[in-house]
């Protein structure tokens, strides 16, 4: 109860910002700032705060969802939504990959793995000028929904916050099923949570694959929200 009371709360904030505060620099900058921020934290809150899994790779992800669906409008036409849909699903297929690989080392060795991974893609990123702009990066389709252009800061204001309540709203109902007690009890104790029949492998996989697809989705929304990517 307490966590839906929260969320309830949260609800009701995002949805009076707009009328308490009119200026445009609180719906701008600090209300789709802060729901981009929400939607990654949310991803990290899972892999570090409740399974214990150390990242610094992250940016990675939010540079995949970014430019996939930078790439895929801009040069193929791709409608917006199945652009993004599609750099979700390549973070989430790249992160399954790396993660029994990964996920078997521990600690510092575990943190440098996930930097270097993220380091990786920044240099392809760069490099592949001719696909991303390289450091000048690139422009980027705007986003509509239902034949209506999202070109307002309201409008991104309020795509935003609905987003970031969805996946607020998805990650409690997470951390309340079995898969939520499994990762606390992988973040207490991973030799515990496999006596008591947890299977850790898959669970740190579908956690870090999770917490992936949610970063991949944030970038993408950033990359349509400011109409162009790149790298610095």
């Amino acid at each position: 109860m307490r966590r839906l009371t929260g969320f309830y709360l949260l609800a009701a904030f995002a949805a009076a910002l707009p009328f308490v505060f009119p200026d445009n620099y609180f719906v701008t900058v600090v209300g789709t700032t802060a729901a981009l921020h929400v939607i990654l934290a949310v991803s990290l809150n899972l892999l570090i705060g409740y399974a214990g899994l150390i990242s610094l790779g992250h940016a990675a992800f939010f540079g995949i969802g970014a430019y996939s669906s930078a790439i895929l409008t801009a040069h193929h036409q791709i409608n917006p939504w199945l652009a993004m849909l599609a750099g979700v699903l390549l973070s989430a297929v790249i992160a399954y990959a790396m993660a029994r690989p990964v996920l078997r080392l521990k600690g510092h060795y575990l943190a440098m793995a996930t930097l270097g991974f993220g380091i990786i893609v920044n240099i392809i990123l760069v490099q592949t000028g001719n696909l991303t702009g390289g450091p000048d990066g690139m422009s980027v389709d705007e986003l509509s929904l239902f034949g209506v252009a999202i070109d307002s800061d309201l409008g991104w204001y309020t795509v935003l916050a609905a987003a970031a309540l969805l996946v607020v709203w998805l990650s409690l109902n997470i951390v309340d099923s079995r898969s939520g007690r499994a990762l606390r009890a992988l973040h207490g104790s991973e030799v515990g949570a496999e006596m008591m029949g947890i299977d850790t492998t898959a669970t740190k996989t579908g956690v870090f694959v999770l917490s992936a697809l949610i970063a991949a989705f944030a970038g993408s929304l950033f990359a349509h929200q400011h109409k162009s990517v790149a790298t610095s």
